[in-house]
């Protein structure tokens, strides 16, 4: 039983940014929500992102967003016991308590199963033409523009093989050499690479027509100019929790409207609210999909991410959104191009 199950037990009324750094911080990537040394619930990751879509924020209190009926298992039960209960029920770790419903230990899966290999594809869109950041795209495609003296698109690579993933396709059309000159199939870093050619632009969907070979299990999409600290598996198990076949990261984005907004009846002022913020939901650019979701793709013709999930919207296909909260920025115009290359040492180092 791991020793440090403490350093993850927390308040009830904590916050759900101080869970969030016991997370993050911990190998065990929980929080154990306790009061007293009772065992009140437990917060992982998803349910981090759940309450984000929920509208809850950081400072809201853990009890607004735990788990409060987690799976648990009583002190005393067999090693082998434990194991085929988490195995069965699909979960990586399990709070230990014992017959008054004190907090006693905690079993992760980690340490006791040892986890598949990550097969699952990874495709990284590369072939735009950059025109934002003209003219320094003129000769070069913007994904190998150099933030922190390596391409961008080589910081995308690495951030996903730091989670485990090897098998790699990049969407190329143009200057496609350079890139593949650059990574060829990978070996440099232990990886396979293969390439999807657009003979002509196909827009940020229609390249995955292109795959040799299809896909067996859920696959992850990211456009190439994109720097972010995602954790790319928790992004798989959301996916897989949420029985989902199209799962698009979001983030948020706020807006202040800098005139004073007046909603009217007729010719009468019901209210007036000076310079106020909006706040959306946008699309990050990263996407996990089945295989069965290729179905929907035309051949060889331009097809954009967003038209792609209209189509699985309308065919009433299981879907979901996943919220980022951690550090994401797209590399589209000059000023993002100059705030990565300031945050690259803090956040990439």
């Amino acid at each position: 039983m791991p020793s440090t199950w403490r350093q993850a037990c927390i308040s009830l009324t904590a916050s759900i940014g101080e869970a969030i750094r016991i997370i993050d911080e911990s190998s065990l990537q929980i929080a154990l929500v306790i009061d007293g040394n009772r065992l009140c619930g437990t917060l992982t990751d998803g349910d981090v992102r759940r309450a984000m879509l929920k509208g809850l924020t950081l400072n809201d209190i853990v009890s607004k967003a735990m788990n409060s009926n987690p799976k648990t298992a009583f002190l005393g039960d067999s090693r082998e016991l434990l194991v085929a209960r988490m195995r069965q029920l699909r979960v990586r770790q399990m709070p230990i308590i014992d017959s008054n419903g004190a907090l006693s230990g905690l079993e992760v899966v980690d340490e006791t199963i040892s986890p598949p290999a990550l097969l699952n594809r990874v495709v990284l869109m590369a072939g735009g033409y950059g025109r934002r950041l003209s003219p320094l795209t003129d000769d070069c495609p913007k994904p190998m523009l150099s933030v922190g003296g390596c391409p961008m698109l080589e910081t995308v690579l690495l951030n996903f093989i730091e989670y485990g993933f090897c098998n790699f396709s990049i969407s190329v059309n143009y200057k496609a050499e350079m890139i593949v000159d650059y990574f060829g199939d990978g070996s440099r870093w232990n990886v396979h690479i293969e390439y999807l050619r657009e003979l002509k632009p196909l827009g940020t969907a229609g390249a995955l027509c292109l795959f040799k070979e299809r896909p067996k299990q859920p696959f992850i999409i990211m456009n190439g100019d994109i720097l972010t600290k995602v954790n790319f598996n928790h992004l798989l198990e959301f996916h897989t929790a949420q029985d989902s076949n199209a799962t698009m990261c979001v983030r948020d984005y706020e807006f202040q409207v800098p005139y004073g907004v007046v909603k009217v009846d007729g010719y009468q002022i019901l209210e007036i609210q000076e310079k106020p913020t909006q706040k959306f939901f946008v699309n990050a650019g990263i996407y996990v999909l089945d295989p069965a979701i290729l179905d929907l793709i035309p051949h060889e013709e331009p097809i954009d991410m967003t038209d792609l999930f209209d189509k699985v919207v309308e065919a009433k296909w299981p879907h979901a959104v996943f919220p980022i909260r951690e550090y994401w920025v797209d590399v589209g115009r000059h000023s993002d191009l100059n705030r990565a290359k300031v945050e690259f040492e803090t956040k990439f180092r």
